[in-house]
């Protein structure tokens, strides 16, 4: 009985102490209430099998009838503890935080909070998406915020007439006069490709994440209504077709 109470007084003040030390490493305040409770209670099931073998009790079969039980949970509940072990993981190391815009398992979106077994995005059309935390992590992660910047990537079709250095230097007007625009790293114009019908610039501007969907509509919105005013012709597909007289 000494070394149970002695040994309750023990676990108490571990578990306390494993608290202040997660804390102070930063640990997700979702998690250490768990992980806490999780320690206490295997320490206890320990202390209390320990103690009633001191005192002359048989718990051979008391050992094997609770591995037993978990062995049958274990197997019941796997796909729950691989959601459980994937949100441990994310929330240990962190490949992403709430607030932070990131693309997993086919969905975009702003996550709005981890919890122990999901995760929970925002979509840009304003969707709840809930997803297992054990897909995350054994799948592939694109963190947008994580850099602390973002680039939008835009393409421009101009018709093959157009005079290519005034169009650059439209559009690279408009990507350095907009207010959410960076400029560093420094906005890029150029040609990237001699399409069918148009020839097609890349253009390319940095911003911050929360900004990246203002730029991306403004810029295209700005591009033509610029382009329209600078006489730049932006073309349809279109196909010519050549008449042969018949022989």
């Amino acid at each position: 009985l000494l070394v149970l109470f002695i040994g309750l007084w023990v676990i108490k003040r571990v578990v306390k102490i494993l608290k202040k030390v997660m804390r102070k490493r930063g640990l997700d305040e979702s998690l250490i209430p768990f992980l806490s409770s999780l320690l206490d209670i295997g320490l206890k099931a320990m202390l209390i099998i320990s103690s009633a073998s001191m005192m002359g009790i048989e718990t051979t079969s008391f050992v094997a009838i609770l591995g037993a039980a978990g062995l049958a949970v274990g197997l019941a509940l796997q796909g729950t503890l691989q959601n459980f072990a994937g949100g441990v993981l994310i929330l240990v190391f962190k490949p992403y935080r709430v607030g932070h815009l990131i693309e997993a398992q086919g969905h975009l979106g702003t996550v709005k909070e981890i919890q122990i077994f999901v995760t929970i995005i925002n979509t840009p059309e304003n969707k709840t998406v809930i997803i297992p935390n054990g897909a995350i992590s054994n799948g592939n992660i694109t963190n947008y915020t994580v850099e602390g910047v973002i680039r939008v990537d835009m393409t421009f079709g101009v018709s093959y007439d157009s005079d290519i250095k005034k169009t650059k230097e439209v559009l690279l007007t408009i990507l350095q006069n907009h207010p959410k625009t960076l400029k560093e790293p420094a906005p890029f114009v150029g040609v990237s490709a001699l399409a069918d019908s148009s020839v097609n610039f890349a253009v390319r501007p940095y911003t911050h994440p929360n900004d990246y969907w203002d730029v991306y509509f403004d810029v295209y919105e700005a591009g033509k209504i610029a382009l329209d005013e600078a006489g730049i012709t932006i073309p349809f597909p279109q196909v010519d077709v050549h008449m042969k007289p018949n022989a």
